[in-house]
């Protein structure tokens, strides 16, 4: 296990910012999920953490020994990192005893310890007996395991996992995020798992870093993310949140507040050193959201589709009177809402999040 510490990393690629002042910081033991959109920067992020290029500014450090800054650059085969990527990168000519040996052949390990350790790494992701097979006559879940066996062999202090199930059908993925749960909990690694799907995040790291245009966002536990992102982009990534705009936000004490929504007052949570500001946002999900019949207090909204998913139904609707954004809020069947109907829609008492970091002003 190893400790990785990054401190204000910066790269740049010509003209272009890949990361920005980037600081995270992984405890021994711990798993990270690294999660963003395509071009965020978190492959970029990986591949300074593995040596694979050098970092324009800023630190990082393995356990106490600092491997990028701009005084040094400590070589990938030194760094005791191992890397799972999605493609497996298998050699097909190879045995699986072969693929997960390389590493300590090529470092000159005698044949009984590499065999030993290799039958080791193999029983530790489940395929005991398989040292024989090509990789070929392995499923892809398989393959993958193999991939996590070859990096293991090495005793690396530090795991890296570049989008490892991307390239497995949905029902494949589900039963490997149980094996790299199983995978983490049997050999403490510390781990860095790079990812653009959140569901895997959630299911499977400690904590989550959310990167955006070579930034790191906010770096919190999945419920954490979930129920109080930093920002209208964490908001919005994170569970398909709502971002509305807030006026008049008056903190109460003990995480709540009261405040307008487009000229409604309600009443929601919000962080224990929130201010009195004149605008923010707020973050809702389909479950803050409730139809509050003909005669209830909300949003005027018209129905614009009405979709099933199975004993409920997921109804999207625009709010008519103030510009037209479109809230999404889910309904037990059976209703009789359709397309086009006009609906009244509330945001229930003490739900969504106030977010501080809107660009409003303190109202005093």
């Amino acid at each position: 296990m190893a400790r990785l510490t990054i401190e204000t990393v910066t790269k740049d690629f010509g003209s272009f910012k890949a990361l920005d002042r980037v600081s995270l910081d992984a405890a021994d033991g711990e798993f990270i999920a690294v999660l963003g959109p395509s071009g965020c920067g978190k492959t970029t992020l990986l591949r300074l953490i593995a040596g694979f290029d050098e970092v324009a500014s800023g630190t990082i450090r393995i356990g106490e020994t600092v491997v990028s800054s701009p005084a040094g650059h400590v070589a990938t085969e030194l760094r005791r990192v191992g890397i799972v990527f999605q493609n497996y990168a298998l050699w097909p000519h190879m045995t699986v005893a072969e693929n997960v040996g390389y590493s300590l052949r090529v470092a000159g390990v005698a044949t009984a310890e590499r065999n030993r350790r290799v039958e080791e790494a193999l029983m530790l992701v489940d395929l005991g007996g398989f040292g024989d097979r090509r990789p070929a006559n392995l499923s892809g879940g398989q393959r993958q395991r193999v991939a996590l066996a070859r990096c293991l062999v090495a005793a690396p202090s530090l795991v890296l996992l570049d989008e490892p199930l991307a390239n497995l059908d949905v029902h494949l993925r589900a039963a490997m995020e149980d094996e790299f749960a199983a995978f983490h909990r049997r050999t403490g690694n510390t781990m860095i798992y790079i990812t653009h799907d959140q569901a895997e995040a959630m299911a499977l790291a400690d904590r989550i870093a959310v990167m955006d245009h070579g930034r790191l966002l906010q770096l919190a536990t999945p419920s954490e993310l979930f129920r109080e992102p930093a920002n209208a982009m964490v908001a919005s990534f994170i569970g398909h949140g709502m971002v509305l705009p807030l006026t008049d936000i008056l903190p109460e004490g003990d995480g709540r507040a009261r405040a307008r929504l487009f000229g409604r007052e309600l009443t929601l949570r919000c962080a224990r050193d929130q201010r009195a500001a004149r605008q923010g946002d707020l973050c809702v999900r389909a479950g803050d959201l409730t139809l509050a019949g003909a005669d209830g207090d909300g949003l005027a909204c018209r129905v614009t589709r009405v979709v099933y998913r199975g004993g409920l139904f997921r109804l999207e609707a625009v709010v008519e009177a103030e510009g037209g954004p479109t809230l999404s809020l889910d309904v037990p069947e059976p209703t009789s809402v359709a397309v086009g109907d006009a609906v009244t829609i509330a945001v229930k008492p003490g739900r969504g999040w106030a977010i501080p970091t809107a660009g409003g002003r303190d109202a005093s």
